[in-house]
Order: structure tokens, then sequence, then C-alpha cells
């Protein structure tokens, strides 16, 4: 905080001088940047824990460990006419409790043509960004689940066809526009969707209707069950938002773990749906406030049952040198009990002041994500200074609490803080 705070008050206090320059405002016909990011930080690991336990039974770790984590994202840009190409890499470095390796992802990679100012066609890898939430998207039917711990890092998109159709109207319904899309599923391609040998059709109907904009989201059964959504957001004033999406999803299947220790898969349709409003007070302080029900989680009970296996199971590890229990319970949560938010009801909150005390391009933050079934959250607490040109600064802590058999009680750490170093190009 004290290197925030000293960089905060030797930052410049008045403007530069202006100085025009032609080339700044003529349109390139490509573009080339990205991130270079390291991100440095420190664990207490819980070791009572179930995630703990299930990751590391067959050796300890310290108490406190030591994280290195490194990330450079680029993005490219080239148009031509009416034709644009887009694309975004990432590799990215992780030195962890849990692992060490180094990853390459191809997140976007595709081709759009504009023929006209109405209609839009894409080929190629693309994150569609479907939904309004901030932390969750239950009607983001084509794309990967956010982080509601880092909401804003970009995602790997899937290999898909889209278009794009508008019309602009006078009156109560100023703009309309229809979005197809087919997302193929073969054995390399696509094949973490869902079943493989499938061609997947979904679209969104989007409508700005008296100033809130509405969608009508669908996508036909194939790789996964029939899936229909809607979503809204409105500005009640200038500077209060509301906006909310429910999603209906058939023939969702998951294991469940019963009382008698045997695994059956249920399927059935989930309800899941998110409300959420964003308020910028006069002192440039910002409030988000998001509340999700997924209908596919767990119960607190069905929760408790795989705690109690990892329990029997380092039990029996410890009595008895067997680990058969403990692997099985270790098979659970590679899968659906051991995801983010693997539960049915949370809660996000978080509060951003922008340079408070007249601190210049420094902004203090807390989130907060609390489990409301069993009672247990995360607070993160965090320090952002943005005040050299190209570079971010960024101090963040987190604390997980809550009690036995609970989601954040039984968190790997108990508490982390780490350093992030962002340079732009």
């Amino acid at each position: 905080m004290a290197l925030l705070l000293g960089l905060a008050w030797l930052s410049p206090l008045h403007g530069e001088e202006y100085r025009f320059d032609p080339d700044e405002i003529e349109k390139r016909p490509y573009h080339l940047g990205g991130v270079a990011e390291l991100r440095p930080a420190l664990d207490l690991l819980d070791r009572r824990s179930a995630q703990y336990r299930l990751r590391f039974f067959d050796n300890g770790r310290a108490e406190l460990e030591p994280e290195y984590n490194a990330r450079l994202q680029l993005d490219a840009g080239l148009e031509h006419g009416i034709a644009r190409f887009s694309a975004q890499g990432v590799l990215e470095y992780q030195d962890t409790p849990l692992k060490e390796e180094a990853v390459a992802t191809l997140n976007e990679w595709y081709l759009s043509l504009k023929p006209s100012a109405s209609f839009t066609l894409a080929v190629g890898k693309k994150n569609l960004r479907w939904g309004k939430g901030y932390a969750w998207n239950p009607v983001a039917f084509f794309d990967r689940p956010k982080n509601p711990d880092d909401p804003e890092l970009s995602l790997e998109g899937f290999w898909l066809a889209s278009a794009d159709y508008v019309r602009s109207f006078d009156g109560p319904l100023k703009t309309v526009s229809l979005t197809p899309v087919l997302l193929p599923v073969y054995e390399d391609l696509n094949s973490d969707y869902g079943r493989s040998g499938r061609v997947n059709i979904g679209a969104k109907l989007y409508a700005l209707f008296h100033d809130t904009d509405i969608d009508l989201l669908f996508v036909s059964q194939g790789s996964r069950g029939w899936r229909y959504g809607i979503d809204f957001s409105r500005n009640l004033a200038t500077n209060l938002e509301i906006h909310g999406e429910f999603a209906w999803l058939r023939d969702v299947s998951r294991p469940l773990l019963g009382a008698d220790g045997a695994v059956r898969t249920v399927s059935g349709d989930s309800y899941s749906w998110l409300l959420g409003l964003r308020y910028l007070t006069e002192r440039d302080t910002t409030w988000i406030a998001e509340y999700f029900h997924n209908g596919a989680g767990y119960t607190a009970a069905e929760m408790d049952l795989f705690f109690s296996l990892a329990d029997q199971g380092f039990a029996t590890l410890s009595s008895s040198g067997s680990r058969q229990q403990l692997q099985r319970a270790a098979a659970l949560n590679s899968g659906s009990y051991g995801r983010l938010n693997p539960m049915r009801n949370y809660l996000y909150g978080r509060v951003s002041q922008k340079e408070p005390f007249d601190i210049l391009y420094f902004a203090p933050a807390l989130t907060m994500i609390a489990n409301l079934d069993d009672g247990s959250l995360s607070l993160a607490p965090e320090l952002l200074y943005t005040g050299i040109d190209n570079l971010e600064l960024r101090l963040k802590g987190s604390v997980a609490a809550g009690a036995g058999h609970t989601e954040f009680g039984e968190k790997l750490n108990d508490a982390r803080i780490e350093l992030r170093i962002r340079y732009f190009f």
C-alpha cells in the first residue's frame, strides 16, 4: 500500500501541454497490441480443508507457499474494405502449489464481413459475450463461464459461424437485431462443448424498447439439451442501472453422490437466473450487487455428503494407507463438485472508489462473494494504481471464511495476497 500511495503522490498533478498529431486521429487498417502481466503471490494454505486433502494427499505442502504467474496477451486486427480479421492469443505460465505449466491458448481467430451497415457475417473462433450480468451470465449459452473473482478476464471462445442483422426505427421500438449462430462439435473441434457429432443452432433477438435493452435467446437440442433465455438492462436514472437474466436449461445431467456412497447421474430441467444493480454516486463510488441462482447447482446437504466422503477418505488413508475413498472423492472434485461456485444461491458485491482523498490515479475496491446456502464467503480488498503511462499496478488480497463442510470453509487457501503488474502496448 505504501508503494502505491507513494507513486500516487509523485505522479504529475497538472495536465501536459496539448499537441495535435494528425496520425493519432487517422484510422489505421491494422492493429497490434496487447498486455504483459506478472503476478507473484503468496498463498496461506488450509491443510485441514477438503480441497487441500484431495489435491495433496500424496505429498504435503508448506503452510505458506509462493506462487508465480506470468501472462502475455496479443491482440491483432486487420481491416480492408468490407472484411475484418481479429485475433487474440494468450501465453500463460503458472508455478502454483497445484501445478507448474506453460499454456498457449488461441482465444479468438475470426474473419468478419460487413457488406452493409445493417449486416455482418463472422466465421472462426469467437467470444459472443451474451448476457448482461457482471460476475455471472446464465444465458451465455455459447460462451465459457466467467470467473467471478476476475470477471473481466479475456476468455477462450468457440469455433462458430454467426451473423448480425440490425434495423433501426422511429418510436418506442428503436432498434432490433437478429444474431443466428452455428456451433459444430466434433472430436477435434469444440470437443469440450458437449456431445460430439452435432451442430448446435442458436440465435439471439435483441430489441431496444422504451430505453430498455432486451435479449431473447435459444439453442436447439444438439450437444446439450434445449436452452431458452431472456435478459434485460435499463437505466433507472443516469447513475443507476438494473439488469437481469433468466435461463431455462433442458435435460441437464450431473453426478450426484448419495447417502449410501453410490454415485448416480441425475437429469432434468434447470432454471437459473440473476438480478443485479450498478450505482455510481456523486463522489465516484461504484457499487455493484448481483444475486445469482444456479438451478443446476448442489444443495448444502448434497455438498455435505461430498465433504464427508473426503473426510472419510483421508481418515482411511491415515489409518490403513488405502487411497480408494480419497481417489473417488478426488474424481468427483475434478468434475461438478469442484467447479467454481458449485452450489445454488450466491450474492456478489463490489464497491470501488475513484481517487479517494484526491489521490490521483488511485482506486481502492472491495469484492465479496457469499454462498447463501451455507453461509460461507470470500472477501477481496484491492488497491489499484494507474498513474504511469501504460502501466497498471494492483495489490490484492483475499480471505476465505466459513465453517467446516462449507464451500469457502473448505477452499485450498485460507488467505492469499498477490501483486499484479500489467504493461499495455
